[in-house]
């Protein structure tokens, strides 16, 4: 890797009078591209954690050899003012692949494309990996997601707890669980307020994506990676969870599953998010090579990786 830190450049890209907005870090000669797609609240800044170049995936995954583009999804970004034409998950998917493919049309793209997302963000990834389209993707990750909450938030974020009626408290609980512990991040990235976007009114409906997941996961023909960090309070975590999650991708030809040590929901922004991008481009890698070899893909695992 290289001493200093490739350079992120933002830019739009116009899809069918639509503007999306995207932060990139352009390699001359990738070994593959990442669409790297944010979760929800905050928008492509989240994978070039403010002042730590280190905690970048944008900048990580350029110094690898890695063309990384984290796009504002469909209704953040640039293209808030159109959320109200963006509710159709098909066409957020749509203009996903549109965008990629204006991005690439005059730029090499290596072995081909890898789709990483974070939280929210796995609905729209699914969505692509599920697609007719998503059978030529290298692979997919997905992280911070899953199909049952915490225990310890699934009152909160499904019931209202009781407790949530008094002022302010929806907002802290919220914070605290996507949060967690402020040793885990560094302390001018931790709460969010450096990363903060605002949200199309389509995502509170989108959430209801995981009733879906099992159906769309089983339509997956590609490699996945799934990732929770072992401080994870919005989705239920460990061993099981990682399995229940690993089960559903049955047209997968390999799925591996890790929980990231050190780490709370916000994988991209803790101290330990170096050790997180560089595991999850080891195995974009390696999807790289079985495709650039030809090689049969080695049976199907739903283990730590």
């Amino acid at each position: 890797m290289t001493d200093s830190p490739p350079a992120v450049v933002p830019g739009v890209v116009g899809v069918d009078g639509i503007s999306l907005s995207y932060r990139a870090s352009w390699v001359r000669r990738p070994r593959a591209v990442v669409l790297a797609l944010h979760g929800g609240g905050t928008d492509s800044a989240y994978f070039d954690c403010p002042g730590h170049p280190r905690l970048s995936l944008l900048r990580t995954g350029a110094a690898l050899g890695f063309t990384v583009i984290a796009l504002d999804r469909p209704g953040y970004g640039a293209s808030l003012p159109h959320a109200p034409r963006l509710t159709d998950p098909a066409r957020r998917v749509d203009l996903a692949y549109a965008a990629l493919d204006r991005l690439l049309a005059s730029r090499p793209a290596g072995g081909g494309v890898f789709l990483a997302a974070h939280s929210a963000g796995g609905e729209l990834a699914v969505r692509m990996a599920a697609d007719e389209r998503g059978h030529s993707l290298l692979g997919l990750e997905i992280a911070g997601t899953g199909r049952h909450h915490h225990p310890r938030s699934v009152s909160f974020l499904e019931n209202g707890d009781e407790e949530l009626r008094r002022p302010g408290r929806a907002r802290d609980r919220l914070r605290e669980a996507l949060w967690g512990a402020d040793h885990l991040y560094p302390p001018e990235v931790h709460g969010g307020a450096s990363i903060a976007a605002a949200s199309p009114a389509y995502e509170s409906a989108a959430r209801g994506w995981r009733y879906e997941f099992p159906e769309l996961a089983a339509r997956v023909r590609v490699p996945v990676h799934f990732t929770l960090g072992d401080h994870e309070e919005v989705w239920s975590s460990g061993p099981a969870a990682l399995a229940d999650i690993a089960s559903l991708f049955t047209a997968s030809p390999r799925v591996r599953v890790h929980e990231q040590r050190d780490a709370g929901h916000n994988l991209s922004l803790g101290y330990s998010a170096r050790a997180y991008h560089l595991r999850v481009l080891s195995f974009a890698e390696e999807c790289a090579v079985t495709r650039e070899a030809g090689l049969a893909a080695p049976p199907r695992q739903g283990r730590a990786g």
